[in-house]
């Protein structure tokens, strides 16, 4: 089967019903929900993710789930939030001009 598009030819293969799509075991992390909290703006949010944390956090829903400190998001990035905020965690800046300061 040939389509064009943008004048351009696509070559297309027809799809066989009979092709197994299993994935291989024992080589994906493991993805299990996870709460990410915010230091900056105290910020909590559920999502899914292949990280894992000993520490936990009891959810809205009455579950307990592994929480990840973060110390940038959405809601405290001043791209997203319209604010400028200086966000300097353990001295960085000052760290880095220490180390590539000229003598």
């Amino acid at each position: 089967m040939l389509v064009f598009c943008n004048a351009s030819p696509i070559f297309a293969v027809p799809f066989e019903k009979n092709i197994n799509f299993d994935m291989k075991n024992d080589i994906h992390p493991e993805y299990n929900e996870v709460v990410f909290h915010d230091m900056a703006s105290d910020f909590k949010f559920l999502t899914r993710s292949t990280l894992k944390s000993k520490e936990t956090v009891k959810w809205e829903d009455g579950k307990e789930y592994p929480v990840i400190k973060v110390e940038v998001s959405s809601a405290s990035h001043p791209f997203y939030t319209g604010k400028k905020l200086f966000v300097d965690t353990a001295g960085r800046v000052e760290k880095f001009k220490n180390k590539y300061k000229k003598a």
